[in-house]
């Protein structure tokens, strides 16, 4: 048995659950925020059998998406005040870890 962590963006969230519980995956959903950019992301956790580890995350992989977005740069504390231009970067997507889980039971 197996533990799949999905760190997944907020805005795909909702289509990554509907579609893992419509394809049978019993999930637990947590909102957590990034660190780099402080933003809401959402954290499924899904408990599977070893053989369906990769039917779980090739959902995953279907259901969210990397976009680009503007952030501001940051200038550091004591340097002089410059208008800074916002940088392109890479958001959303997944990131997973899976973790062997010794015992499970369901009460």
């Amino acid at each position: 048995m197996k533990l799949v962590f999905a760190i997944v963006s907020h805005d795909d969230a909702h289509n990554v659950i509907h579609t893992l519980t419509r394809e049978g995956f019993s999930v637990t959903k947590l909102a957590t925020t990034g660190g780099f950019l402080m933003a809401g992301n959402t954290t499924i956790l899904i408990g599977v059998s070893d053989e369906k580890v990769d039917d779980a995350i090739e959902i995953i992989k279907r259901t969210s998406r990397s976009r680009k977005q503007a952030v501001p740069t940051v200038t550091e504390p004591g340097m002089a005040i410059h208008s800074t231009m916002p940088v392109e970067v890479n958001v959303g997507g997944a990131t997973i870890f899976v973790l062997n889980i010794d015992r499970f039971e369901k009460f």
